[in-house]
């Protein structure tokens, strides 16, 4: 009975070690609740394509807000992130591009403004003025930057232009709010509005679509600064290469995109100036 207590307690220890590494070995990418945040059957099948590619094991780690997922990639405890363009922007010299969603043909999409469909008379954001707003994310281009730049851009004050708001941590969330009448307006990223159209349109239809941003540098992936060289490139030949296989084709085709490309940092030099812009308003609005 000692012997095997020993031998178990050395295979135990043998063990652990193995798991350990295994784990710090794995890659581990970071997703933030867009509209997959309930999909896991489609996760787990990314999952498996990712780790058979790049022969090693994937770990997708799932958080509620873009800060969260930034956060983790600044302290090194991600590899790899699909983030907004916003948080890339805010932590370019801490983050390194790695890949840009192809929607529609172009690397780029826009932020939505949105009213209920019985909303028959609203044209545009300045006609919220005073009403209940939907914001995805505090640190979101198309549901939170756009629309606050669209107000100061028309010389309004967005701390003080709606009755309410408030924040949903979901584009999805953002038109179930609208759709419900919860809220009387809302931002959101039109890659999401456009893709539940397809999938769930009987959402998509509840809401109206009352102006459109420019096009901005699409959601990126990105890495941590600090990832090897040799790491970065295999994780971005394998993105790059989705659209090139049958299943990666599938995927693709669930994710509603048309495949990923090396982008640019140019990319999202709009989605800079926009932020610099609100920001100049917003030191303004304290000092007076």
């Amino acid at each position: 009975m000692l012997r095997w207590i020993l031998a178990a307690a050395i295979s135990m220890a043998t063990l652990l070690p193995q798991a350990a590494r295994a784990e710090a070995q794995a890659l581990r990418i970071g997703l933030t609740p867009v509209f997959l945040d309930e999909q896991v059957a489609f996760l787990n099948r990314w999952r498996a394509y990712l780790e058979r590619r790049l022969e090693r094991r994937v770990v997708f780690v799932q958080r509620g807000s873009y800060r969260e997922i930034s956060e983790l990639v600044r302290q090194g405890k991600l590899d790899v992130a699909w983030v907004c363009g916003l948080p890339y922007v805010q932590n370019a010299s801490r983050m390194r591009l790695l890949a840009v969603p192809v929607f529609n043909g172009k690397p780029l999409y826009q932020s939505y403004i949105i009213v209920p469909v019985s909303d028959r008379t609203t044209q545009s954001i300045v006609d919220l003025r005073g009403r209940i707003f939907a914001y995805s994310d505090p640190d979101s281009n198309s549901g939170y930057l756009y629309p606050q730049y669209a107000l100061i851009e028309r010389r309004q004050v967005p701390a003080t232009f709606f009755s309410r708001t408030f924040f949903t941590w979901a584009h999805r969330k953002v038109i179930d709010a609208v759709a419900s009448e919860l809220a009387q307006g809302g931002a959101v990223d039109s890659y999401v509005w456009e893709t539940l159209a397809r999938r769930h349109p009987e959402l998509t239809a509840k809401t109206r679509i009352v102006q459109k941003s420019p096009e901005f540098g699409h959601t990126p992936f990105v890495t941590r600064a600090s990832l090897p060289a040799r790491e970065f490139a295999s994780v971005q030949a394998v993105l790059l290469g989705m659209s090139g296989d049958a299943e990666g084709a599938a995927l693709l085709d669930y994710l509603n995109l048309d495949g990923f490309t090396q982008g640019s940092r140019g990319l999202f030099d709009g989605i800079a100036r926009m932020a610099n812009s609100v920001a100049n308003a917003s030191t303004a609005a304290v000092v007076r």
